[in-house]
């Protein structure tokens, strides 16, 4: 019997810990990984549990821990984007309005995911071909043509949240 108390005392920690996770994230999706790397964490951590403690409150922390890590890191990703963005266009003197729209672009090239990037940038600045992309990588030919697209359709997508129905047009035109 104590078995059962213990295993529903562990589903209702379950519980709380992912409606707090939601609370947090408001998404479920990123909840579920937030209490997934939270149980690793407790896991990982279990020593430093103390019995005299109550398992729900470390739990829970550990859940506000593990959240706001990844808010530090997310925030300090920005920032580096941001300088990368600026050294991107920092030699370059053109006039003002010309200087604040490379900066935008700059910005939305850096704000890709890494491997988009990459791709992004062999092909479209490096003048690689999708062959030597993929050798440079160790990728399949496929996957940097995926990428690739996907990179460009990004850009494409934040220029027109940007401003509105202009679009971005990339090395490679449309991917319809």
């Amino acid at each position: 019997m104590a078995m059962m108390d213990e295993g529903s005392g562990i589903r209702d920690d379950l519980v709380a810990m992912r409606r707090y996770a939601r609370s947090l994230t408001r998404d479920e999706q990123d909840a579920d990984d937030v209490v997934q790397d939270a149980i690793v964490r407790a896991i990982e951590r279990q020593e430093t549990f103390q019995p005299d403690r109550d398992r729900r409150r470390w739990l829970l922390a550990i859940v506000h821990n593990v959240f706001f890590s990844a808010k530090r890191r997310e925030a300090s990703e920005a920032r580096r984007n941001s300088r990368f963005a600026e050294t991107l266009v920092d030699r370059l003197e053109p006039g003002q309005e010309e200087h604040a729209r490379l900066v935008q672009i700059a910005r939305q090239f850096a704000a890709l995911p890494e491997h988009h990037r990459a791709v992004l940038h062999l092909t479209a600045i490096e003048g690689f071909s999708y062959q030597q992309a993929a050798e440079t990588l160790g990728v399949p030919v496929g996957t940097v043509m995926s990428r690739l697209a996907r990179a460009r359709a990004a850009l494409r997508e934040r220029e027109q949240g940007q401003q509105g129905a202009t679009g971005l047009r990339l090395i490679g035109g449309s991917d319809d």
